[in-house]
């Protein structure tokens, strides 16, 4: 069963849906760029059937979260981090396993490293970075600045639907059905009654007042948990170099770090289908 919440986290009003909530054991599933919480709803369903409580938050400036009043300030990793850490204090987490899709694996990585949040070190238990890596493609970032900021408009969800199974087709293999709950789920009302994106145009200012928030090496190597990368095998966001510098320092070069190339795929799996769901549920039950 899944529930909708609000809580006041770090001065701002976040949303997040939670499943499995009469379970002890605890996964927080972190959306993408320009995403909501409801990206994870198979994997909340999967991992709840199992035994655990799911907690998917919409980031802020993102579904139903609030917008930031201060858009060059607090849309980076490290405000984003402070939100985390209040979520967890609030819900009374102690530790959770952390799976974080593209930027929802940076905050992970920020989180688990305690560099921005001391205590967080201890309260990540497992982290699974989806398409993610401590490093990205310029030309993934490039390519993320030019639609982020200026999301378009349109006069029918099914045109908004259209564009979404365009502009998502990297993520794989998704149902009708499931296409159409990530239109639902990401789409708001223009006052013209047009149709966008559901999220705060003036989240690309992390791009801006932000140029290297997500070279973050320094926050990977400081990780001491075991840690999951899937990569979409045809991912222009994390490339093979960087996975392979990955294996090299940090949780690589202590053994804690497993990578799955995710087949059909590019920036990012979307969790959804049985291969992805089992090897992340397989994951977090090791460890």
């Amino acid at each position: 069963m899944t529930t909708s919440h609000y809580l006041s986290c770090a001065g701002r009003e976040i949303h997040y849906t939670q499943w499995g909530a009469e379970h002890q054991k605890v996964v927080i599933a972190w959306h993408g760029l320009a995403r909501t919480g409801r990206d994870m709803d198979e994997l909340a369903a999967h991992l709840s059937a199992r035994g655990y409580r799911v907690i998917c938050p919409d980031t802020i400036g993102r579904g139903l979260s609030a917008w930031s009043p201060l858009p060059k300030v607090e849309y980076c990793l490290a405000f984003y981090a402070q939100i985390a850490a209040d979520l967890f204090r609030q819900l009374g987490i102690e530790q959770a396993h952390w799976v974080g899709t593209s930027m929802g694996g940076a905050i992970g990585t920020v989180c688990a490293s305690g560099l921005v949040v001391p205590d967080m070190q201890q309260r990540i238990l497992s982290l699974t970075l989806n398409d993610n890596g401590p490093q990205l493609a310029d030309v993934a970032i490039t390519r993320i600045r030019s639609y982020a900021g200026s999301p378009p408009a349109f006069n029918s969800v099914l045109e908004l639907e259209a564009f979404f199974r365009q502009v998502y087709k990297p993520y794989g293999w998704l149902s009708d059905a499931q296409w159409r709950r990530l239109t639902e789920t990401s789409t708001r009302r223009l006052p013209d009654g047009r149709v966008t994106p559901h999220y705060d145009p003036a989240m690309v200012e992390q791009f801006i007042s932000h140029p290297n928030d997500y070279l973050i090496w320094n926050h990977y190597d400081a990780v001491q948990v075991p840690v999951l990368c899937l990569r979409g095998v045809d991912s222009d966001l994390l490339l093979p170099e960087t996975v392979q510098t990955m294996r090299a320092r940090g949780p690589g070069a202590a053994g804690r770090l497993t990578v799955v190339e995710v087949p059909d795929c590019g920036h990012a799996p979307a969790l959804n289908v049985p291969a992805q769901l089992d090897c992340v549920a397989a994951f977090i039950a090791k460890t």
